[in-house]
């Protein structure tokens, strides 16, 4: 298959992943992952994920660039052909495609998304763009809502609760995801393996957040990682890794997972505290529930995996008390941005109500399997404070047997009700975590 047959493929199939998103409010990585099963060349891809990424990243950006190069709105049925003019102009803005190509291959895009009557549009706005580049760019700039490619809505909430830090905040949610690995260290020490690394060719650090994290200085795919098909190591973020030590169990302690999909932070239990006596992990999500079931059997590990409502405790619940549990809550996944930049565009502020009821109601739920002296660790992946901080307030204020407990953690904020992480702290995503005790009262 020639190079251009390639790149043709590959720009048709990016306008219909996208479409998904914009249209049909589709998750970038669901779409992605049912079209990227039809294509078996490397390139086309690595080129489709390059793009989709990068169109979902800066799309309100590059929708503020269109708006200038365009006369009148695209009807809605058009969004396909929306979707491939937003590609073009990313492509000519942050790849190094030649211009001409990209231009030549939009075109011909297309035609294969059955547009043909927009040909002469797609190359004028693309070629108009090309000429009037730098103008438009500077147009733009002083807009934060094009220059950050955030909405409104988002920035401003976002800016109203960090003041100090709002800019560094969006910055690094638009930046590439390190890849960060954790490591069984039961089988193997960071220094040992970072030397493995070195001999197959790949630089890496060992991490200053996380005893188990390993930073990769570039991005691989996950099976040629020495060790991850043996299980002896994992992809996770290193603010994620922090959930398994925070918790502290002990040997014959029984510990609850809720909200354990996909198993990340399961596996993380499991390796670090072999003599539990149990680890039940739960999850709603039939899907994401074989998830879990998948990554333990990569590790060789064995849990209690449990598909439940963790709201109706007579569905799941045996009656004995945890010693431990661990609430990754569903929250706006504010905190992960840039691994999942389609957040900025299918989150509303209109979820996030029904997101603190969810909280509320899963901590309020927990607290009642939780032993007397027991130890619940709430941590979700969001930045906004009626998520994390202040919803602990609210749990603390209306439970008297709730006793807060410090978190040591190296990097991130003191909310004075629990550690907040915000994006790009050392090179972590943004994550919350409050250590609640249970008091005998």
């Amino acid at each position: 298959m020639g190079t251009n047959q390639v790149n043709q493929s590959a720009r048709e199939i990016v306008t219909r992943v996208l479409t998904d998103v914009i249209s049909n409010r589709k998750h970038l990585d669901t779409s992605l992952a049912i079209y990227l099963t039809t294509i078996d060349d490397v390139r086309t891809k690595s080129l489709v994920q390059e793009i989709s990424y990068g169109v979902m990243r800066w799309y309100y950006q590059l929708d503020s660039i269109l708006n200038l190069l365009i006369s009148k709105p695209l009807k809605n049925k058009d969004t396909d052909l929306k979707v491939l003019l937003l590609s073009g102009i990313y492509q000519i803005k942050f790849l190094r495609t030649p211009d001409y190509a990209t231009i030549n291959e939009s075109v011909e895009t297309s035609k294969a998304i059955g547009k043909p009557w927009a040909t002469k549009l797609i190359n004028a706005i693309l070629r108009r763009y090309q000429r009037e580049q730098s103008e438009i760019e500077k147009k733009i700039s002083d807009y934060d809502v094009s220059h950050f490619a955030f909405p409104a809505w988002l920035l401003n909430k976002i800016a109203d609760q960090w003041p100090e830090h709002w800019q560094t905040i969006l910055t690094a949610s638009n930046q590439h995801p390190p890849m960060h690995l954790r490591l069984n260290t039961q089988i193997q020490s960071g220094e040992s393996y970072l030397k493995l690394l070195k001999s197959n060719g790949i630089n890496a650090t060992l991490s200053t957040v996380s005893k188990t994290g390993i930073l990769l200085n570039k991005a691989m795919n996950v099976e040629d990682i020495p060790g991850f098909i043996k299980g002896n190591i994992s992809v996770q973020d290193t603010g994620a890794q922090l959930a398994a030590p925070l918790l502290d169990c002990l040997p014959g302690h029984r510990v609850l997972d809720a909200c354990a999909a996909p198993g990340g932070k399961t596996g993380n239990l499991l390796e670090r505290y072999p003599k539990m006596s149990e680890l039940v992990a739960i999850d709603v999500d039939e899907k994401r529930v074989k998830l879990v079931t998948e990554n333990l059997r990569r590790l060789n590990k064995r849990a209690t995996i449990i598909k439940a409502d963790i709201n109706d405790l007579n569905s799941w619940w045996d009656g004995t008390l945890f010693d431990r549990i661990l609430l990754d809550a569903p929250c706006s996944a504010s905190g992960i941005i840039r691994r999942h930049p389609d957040i900025k565009y299918l989150r509303t502020k209109e979820q996030i109500p029904m997101l603190l009821k969810t909280q509320k109601s899963l901590l309020e739920t927990l607290w009642q399997v939780l032993n007397i002296r027991g130890k619940l660790l709430y941590c979700t992946c969001s930045i906004f404070k009626e998520e994390c901080s202040e919803q602990i307030a609210q749990f603390i204020n209306q439970y008297n047997n709730a006793r807060l407990l410090p978190i040591d953690a190296y990097s991130g904020v003191n909310t004075n009700y629990g550690h907040q992480i915000l994006p790009g702290m050392d090179e972590s995503d943004g994550f919350f975590y409050s250590l609640l005790e249970k008091t005998e009262s």
